[in-house]
């Protein structure tokens, strides 16, 4: 009896050692959109299997059912709707093309490594036979693929999301903080928020085509078009929920800094940043999706590099397989923009408390 009671109580001990080594991990696979691993690993460690078999079912279960709904619909449905292109292609088609994309991004990347080993094999036959002074340098200037126009994009929106951001955080601060500075300006957001990128694509065009003049620039021009769009219609929302925080931290805390006698730099930092966060990154998060899809809108409409312009081009070709090509980037669109919300929300998670999703 004795030996029995010392193994269930080593037992015990161990399954609360793994559920406190759970318990540590469960905040990180939530923010990585990984949280139906938790009920997983308890299920492994043998803790009330029942309940954690039901919450895994809840978490991952569903969504999958949802998921494979959704295919069986498409692929019954897509084939029984005639366009100007063919039949609204199935997801056996539109993974085909998926597919074939990749195979035509490592086609271009080894026409790439052959381009530039034929140039060193040359240069280095110009040295050999002393005409140091005909060693060129040329880089390569084959078609973007679509990983390339992908990343393209990526760059644009961060770029355009950042110059936002620094804008639009020390302007809400100083919003929150001053009635007057927010009467001042509340017009201005109200008449400019809800324009259109579509709107703004001309004028920032007409004036980057006028200011950015180089003979060597460090940005191409359609980038910069294309990022300050983004920046033009992405800053709103962070700049509306940065004033919303900082104008609703705690009096109390307000008052503290005032009998502290704390100088305003120290006052932003230690008392109104902490306070104001998760308002500052829901107004992030915003941002970053409505950067997103500026920027898509942006890039269709300016022919600028990137996936919008892939979209269009695919759309003008109309190929049998077009279709299937605009729906893949569709669905990377979309996975892109989850991905970089999960982005946001980790970085909220390790710099603050606040865990809303």
């Amino acid at each position: 009896m004795t030996a029995t009671f010392d193994t269930d109580t080593a037992r015990e001990a161990r399954l609360n050692r793994n559920l406190t080594r759970i318990a540590k991990v469960d905040g990180t696979l939530s923010v990585l959109g990984l949280g139906f691993v938790t009920p997983l690993l308890k299920l492994i460690v043998g803790d009330a299997p029942a309940a954690n078999l039901r919450e895994f079912g809840r978490i991952i279960g569903i969504p999958l059912f949802s998921i494979l709904l959704f295919l069986l619909l498409w692929a019954q449905l897509a084939p029984r709707v005639q366009t100007s292109l063919g039949a609204i292609p199935g997801p056996a088609d539109v993974w085909e093309q998926a597919v074939s994309l990749n195979e035509d991004h490592v086609r271009e990347r080894e026409k790439e490594a052959a381009f530039y080993v034929r140039q060193d094999e040359r240069n280095a036959k110009l040295i050999a036979d002393g005409q140091a002074d005909r060693v060129k340098e040329r880089a390569y200037t084959g078609k973007p693929t679509y990983y390339d126009q992908i990343w393209t994009s990526i760059k644009t929106v961060m770029f355009g999301f950042m110059v936002a951001t620094l804008i639009a955080v020390p302007l809400g601060i100083v919003s929150g903080l001053s009635p007057a500075v927010n009467a001042g300006i509340n017009p201005i957001v109200q008449i400019f928020k809800p324009v259109s990128p579509l709107a703004w694509l001309p004028i920032v065009t007409m004036i980057v085509s006028a200011l950015y003049v180089s003979d060597n620039p460090m940005f191409s021009k359609s980038f910069i078009v294309s990022a300050i769009t983004v920046t033009l219609c992405s800053l709103w929302p962070t700049l509306i929920n940065t004033a919303l925080g900082v104008a609703s931290i705690d009096k109390d805390l307000v008052n503290v800094g005032k009998v502290l006698k704390l100088s305003p730099w120290t006052k932003i930092t230690k008392l109104v940043l902490p306070s104001a966060l998760p308002l500052i990154f829901t107004g992030l998060r915003l941002s970053l999706g409505v950067g997103w899809m500026v920027l898509i809108a942006a890039e269709m409409l300016a022919q600028n590099p990137g996936l919008g312009k892939f979209v269009w081009d695919e759309f003008q070709n109309g190929s049998s397989q077009s279709l299937a090509k605009i729906i893949v980037a569709v669905l990377t669109i979309g996975i892109i923009g989850f991905f970089l919300d999960r982005i946001m929300f980790a970085i909220q998670s390790a710099v603050s408390h606040d865990t809303n999703r």
